[in-house]
């Protein structure tokens, strides 16, 4: 059994906020992590297959270790069709967030998807505003 971590109300109001703008659900672990997914509509099929697995739908973002001045560790997460991998990273960037993967996970899928991850250490806030216009155009 997972133990529960004891969190501040602030981190558990700033976790909330962070998911309202993300428009995600929230979960903090222990540590404290807030922990963020969102479900994507992307219609795939993988190896001839219809796909809505969590593992290719599922956006994640996180926030850790803040410090006294609001800081944090940000961490964010998506797959993307392979044509609207240049806006998304341009979009990251341009945003002051450092992106720091893209790859596939599966083989034979269509249309082709790519996984990004990005990461920043600033306000959880900002990062989740930036993050929530860097891929508002994803759908």
């Amino acid at each position: 059994m997972a133990k529960k971590a004891c969190v501040s109300p602030r981190f558990r109001r700033l976790c909330t906020q962070f998911a309202n703008i993300l428009g995600g659900e929230s979960e903090i672990e222990e540590g404290p992590v807030c922990f963020v997914t969102r479900m994507t509509n992307l219609r795939e099929t993988i190896l001839g297959r219809r796909t809505r697995s969590p593992l290719v739908q599922m956006q994640m973002f996180s926030f850790e270790s803040l410090d006294p001045s609001g800081r944090a560790l940000c961490l964010g997460e998506t797959a993307v069709h392979q044509n609207q991998v240049n806006r998304l990273m341009s979009n990251l960037r341009k945003s002051g967030i450092k992106v720091t993967a893209l790859h596939n996970h599966w083989l034979k899928e269509n249309p082709r998807l790519m996984y990004m991850h990005w990461e920043a250490v600033m306000n959880p806030v900002v990062f989740a505003r930036r993050t929530k216009a860097a891929i508002r155009f994803l759908g």
